[in-house]
């Protein structure tokens, strides 16, 4: 029976049969530390990015998220020290829009769900607090809406109602608002928050709410909107109007000197006062036949007896006089007629009216008092011999173009406007670009780079085992076992020379074999002769 063997130096199986009992555990020792190693590479490499989810959550939103994820089956964790939510980085975006469909976090505030759990026996005192807190939460949800805010806190202080006017008092409001890092409202938006807040309280003036942010500092002013002072929309305003006449003016100039040839700046001064005028005013005494006739009152009076007439008036509302009989005396005769001619008179009165002008005036808001222009203008190019060279405008030209600038602005002398104009070489120097992110620096390719060095870590260790470690290993099992098969081949092979001395052992002494015919020379005297290389072996253990 032939034992055919392929390569018996690395033959695993032979290596371990040739080990003894200290090798044989350190051998185990080293397989499990090289399997505990390989696993926690394999469970590293496998372990998701974690990523913030939500932060600075109340203990209410926390329980609730928390629930949420778990029937998700999403994993999550908790930050040390900040006590943020994290959950794999995969998963971020989508879960905080299925918890946003479940209305979560709410934020540590409630609205008016508050009012859906009153209890039955509720004092009207307790209503009305539940109604407070329900508009706190309300406007402190609203203004959370705004990039800037990350949250907000409302007190309202409503006075209780009063029958007399004299008790009643105005509503008052103090807002607290926690900005994210590094951002900040703009005046704009403070006084739309202000806004926002008296005008969802009945009766509250805007003036009766105050805006802070976490650090203290006061947002909203009590002197806005007083005298003196100009709020947000009339700077607005003034740089409308500003803009509107730079654009007016750059426009009237580009065709002649080039896009990037002239600069021009306006300062207005508006006017928004309000003011309301009311004039009155009388004309000379007109004639009588051009005037208008206010009353006209006439009086004849004949042999003492007065008939009036005329308009009616004071004079003409006067009694009858009494009446008395006629005498009949010479005076009724004929010739009496002359006599009663010469005592009648006659009286007329007109009063015309006068011509008086009653004038109400009230003036336009937003009014231009004064315009201030400055225009600088660069040389224009032209090209001499070949070459371009920078030369300045003529006196004629720079008279035309400040003529054309005062239509396009609408220059008023009496109004006290100003033009300056300037023509100069510009400074054309390039500012120097800005140089591109490296590819080295950009966060994606440093996101990159730390997989691809995770995994190259990974890669490392695994071949650190494999080649440094228990490759050696084999390599230093299989030169003893090798060296101790050669040994027992030699020693077999002097024992058997020794007991078959005399019977053609003589070669066995003189021939130098190779480590295959020794190997096999030992298989062979081990099933010939057992007895000799138990005793070989036997002989080492001794030794040992």
């Amino acid at each position: 029976m032939t034992d055919t063997v392929n390569n018996p130096p690395t033959s695993i199986t032979r290596v371990l049969l040739g080990l003894n009992a200290q090798q044989m555990m350190g051998l185990g020792v080293a397989v499990a530390a090289t399997v505990a190693v390989l696993a926690g590479l394999f469970m590293w490499g496998q372990t998701p990015d974690y990523r913030v989810l939500y932060a600075n959550l109340s203990d209410h939103d926390g329980g609730a998220i928390i629930e949420s994820l778990q029937q998700q089956n999403i994993p999550y964790k908790f930050a040390e020290g900040g006590g943020a939510l994290l959950v794999p980085a995969n998963v971020v975006h989508e879960a905080r829009l299925r918890l946003a469909s479940q209305g979560l976090p709410k934020g540590g505030t409630v609205g008016f769900e508050l009012m859906e759990s009153q209890k039955f026996g509720t004092s009207q005192f307790l209503e009305q607090v539940n109604y407070q807190r329900s508009l706190e939460g309300e406007l402190a949800r609203s203004m959370q809406t705004l990039g800037a805010v990350q949250s907000a806190r409302v007190h309202l202080a409503i006075p209780k109602p009063s029958v007399f006017v004299k008790e009643q008092q105005k509503p008052s409001a103090s807002v607290v608002l926690a900005l994210h890092p590094g951002r900040v409202l703009e005046p704009g938006q403070v006084n739309g928050i202000v806004h926002l807040v008296s005008s969802s309280i009945p009766n509250m003036p805007a003036q009766s709410v105050t805006v802070l942010d976490q650090s203290g500092n006061l947002l909203s002013s009590a002197h806005e909107g007083a005298e003196g002072t100009m709020d947000a929309t009339q700077l607005k305003y003034v740089r409308e109007i500003e803009q509107d006449y730079i654009k007016r003016i750059e426009a009237i100039l580009i065709p002649i000197t080039g896009q990037q040839n002239v600069k021009a700046q306006v300062t207005a001064n508006i006017d928004f006062s309000q003011v309301e005028q009311t004039a009155e005013s009388y004309k000379p005494n007109q004639r009588p036949n051009t005037a208008a006739v206010r009353s006209t009152q006439s009086l004849e009076t004949l042999n003492g007896v007065a008939n009036a007439g005329g308009v009616p008036g004071a004079l003409s509302n006067q009694p009858a006089p009494n009446a008395t009989a006629p005498i009949a005396n010479a005076a009724n005769a004929p010739g009496a007629a002359a006599n009663n001619a010469a005592n009648t008179r006659k009286e007329a009165t007109s009063n015309y009216e006068v011509d008086r002008t009653i004038q109400h005036t009230k003036l336009p808001v937003g009014s231009i008092r004064r315009l201030s222009v400055a225009v600088v203008m660069n040389n224009r190019s032209v090209t001499e011999k070949g070459k371009i060279v920078s030369k300045p405008y003529t006196d004629a030209e720079n008279a035309q173009i400040t003529a054309l600038v005062k239509d396009a602005m609408g220059f008023d002398p009496k109004r006290g406007d100003s033009l300056n104009l300037l023509n100069k070489a510009f400074n054309n120097e390039q500012e120097p670009p800005v140089p591109e992110l490296p590819l080295w620096k950009q966060p994606e390719m440093i996101a990159l780079a730390k997989e691809i060095l995770k995994y190259l870590l990974i890669a490392g260790g695994v071949g650190f085992l494999l080649f440094g470690i228990i490759r050696p290993a084999f390599k230093n099992l299989a030169a003893q076992a090798a060296a101790q098969a050669e040994a027992l081949a030699a020693a077999a092979a002097a024992e058997a020379a020794r007991h078959h001395h005399g019977h053609g052992a003589g070669p066995y002494e003189e021939q130098k074999n190779s480590y295959e015919d020794n190997l096999q020379l030992a298989k062979d005297l081990t099933k010939s002769d057992p007895k000799i290389v138990a005793s070989v072996v036997k002989e080492w253990v001794n030794k040992e």
